[in-house]
């Protein structure tokens, strides 16, 4: 599968995807890197057919109403003691 790391996630989980054997990017590897907007972020997993990994809850939103980004990982946590 094909992923697409939002910047609320850390780096390294590329790195877990790709030892995985999936095809991940982060958006450190976008032009515009943490700083792309939500709207190329959509783009990019349409044409790519990349799944989005996020805690945004903007992207769960937009998919609900508008089936964009193509497919979507909300990640949800709870309080982390660390």
């Amino acid at each position: 599968m094909k992923f697409l790391i939002d910047a609320h996630l850390p780096p390294s989980l590329r790195a877990v995807f790709q030892a995985a054997g999936h095809d991940a990017i982060h958006t450190l590897d976008m032009p515009d890197q943490n700083a792309s907007r939500d709207g190329l972020l959509n783009e990019v997993s349409m044409a790519e057919m990349r799944v989005v990994v996020t805690k945004d809850t903007d992207f769960y939103y937009s998919h609900l109403l508008h089936g964009r980004p193509w497919k979507l990982v909300l990640v949800r946590t709870g309080n982390l003691g660390l």
